[in-house]
């Protein structure tokens, strides 16, 4: 063979393996973890409605996204100056009313064992479980707690759930009749399922009480993103997604707020998450909101270029770690009098004017167009509006759901 046949021979087979090295990997993908729920933690001192959770079995309810075979749970202690001590852990499928459907519950293991030490600051990731999870499941967490907790507990106060607290070793107990109700989450932090599937991945959501879901009802999961979840899995041809809301009532893009704000949190709330391939922000109407009460105090308040430039940190950070980014437009708040003001209108409307505009975005929610009034568009639309003029009702947060296009997330 001639060396120019031997060359042409060789160029011929560097050109199919290039090509068919991807379909190869695709075919035999490894298993990995991604994220089905999560929610981000805030640091709570205990106080007179937090509940006595010392020695007791507290259950929590979570609706999550993607199903699986196997899980694993994350917790979280984080904002605990000192470590925590679980004395056991489980998950079962949820029934109402605090029930676990029988047969369902599973004991969780951290390296083998039950009882587990969190670390002050720590977050701490579960052996992987054996749990046969459909979609859009409701499942049950319960914690058994030592007798002594961290003087500042990792909270979620917007749980939208009712959670249930019983004295004493109740982990595989199926109904809890006499249980205290609690509308709040501790120390959990998320769960990941196994898959195998190349294309699936996960979408990571930062925002404020818009999207932690304040005006929704309790344990009906009709918060925006639960309503994007049942819309995006209801479209065929689309790749599995995690969908995880991290998004903390009264938190704040760049300052002020409630719980740390997005740049001071990013890196735990979305970074550390599994599988997240997607951001969105959904963020800066605190920042602007927060204002008024900015003046009163003489404080100083983020200004039109502190949201810009917080955002495209955020936009820096993200794709720094190649996760694309999808920008959702400030929703309008007029009528919210503790709230609006004329230059905070103003600046909303140029800050939209930039997420929709400036190109920074690799895609563009207009939620602002979704959900205002027509006749007068710096308020909700009636129907849209809770009541309050700043938070949406059940089906403004549905009509979010519609504005989200599931295509976005198509590969």
């Amino acid at each position: 063979m001639s060396a120019l046949a031997k060359s042409r021979r060789l160029a011929l087979w560097l050109f199919v393996g290039c090509v068919l090295w991807p379909f190869a990997v695709a075919t035999h993908a490894e298993p990995r973890w991604i994220g089905t729920w999560a929610t981000a933690p805030i640091p709570e001192r205990p106080g007179q409605d937090t509940p006595t959770l010392a020695a007791a079995t507290f259950r929590q309810n979570i609706h999550i996204s993607l199903g699986g075979r196997t899980v694993r749970l994350r917790l979280s202690n984080a904002f605990g100056a000192t470590p925590l001590r679980l004395a056991g852990v489980h998950l079962a499928l949820a029934a109402p009313g605090g029930a676990i459907q029988p047969g369902t519950d599973r004991a969780v293991k951290f390296a083998g064992q039950d009882a587990v030490t969190i670390p002050a600051g720590a977050p701490l990731v579960s052996d992987p479980l054996d749990f046969p999870l459909p979609p859009q499941a409701d499942v049950s967490i319960s914690i058994h707690f030592a007798a002594e907790l961290p003087d500042t507990l990792t909270a979620h106060p917007g749980s939208r759930t009712t959670s249930f607290l019983q004295p004493g070793d109740a982990l595989a107990t199926v109904t809890l009749p006499d249980a205290r109700k609690v509308e709040r989450w501790y120390f959990i932090n998320g769960l990941d399922v196994l898959v195998d599937a190349p294309a699936t991945s996960a979408l990571a959501i930062l925002g404020d009480s818009i999207t932690d879901g304040r005006g929704t009802t309790t344990d009906a999961n009709n918060r925006w993103p639960d309503e994007f979840v049942r819309r995006y899995q209801a479209q065929p041809g689309l790749p599995p997604l995690g969908v995880l809301n991290l998004g903390i009532g009264g938190n704040a893009l760049v300052r002020g707020g409630i719980g740390p704000n997005i740049l001071a949190r990013f890196d735990r709330d979305v970074l550390a998450q599994s599988g997240v391939r997607w951001l969105l922000v959904f963020a800066g109407i605190n920042d602007l909101g927060g204002r008024v009460s900015a003046r009163k105090e003489h404080r100083e308040f983020a200004s039109i270029s502190d949201l810009v430039a917080g955002y495209q940190q955020v936009i820096t950070r993200a794709h720094s770690r190649n996760l694309r980014v999808v920008g959702a437009t400030i929703t309008p708040y007029q009528g919210a009098d503790f709230y609006w003001t004329p230059d905070g209108e103003a600046d909303r409307q140029k800050i939209n004017e930039w997420i929709r505009h400036s190109g920074a975005f690799d895609a563009v929610a207009d939620f602002d167009v979704a959900v205002r009034d027509p006749e007068r568009p710096t308020r909700l639309r009636p129907e849209f509006d809770s009541g309050d003029h700043l938070h949406l009702s059940p089906a403004g947060y549905a009509r979010l759901g519609e504005a989200l296009a599931p295509n976005l997330f198509s590969p």
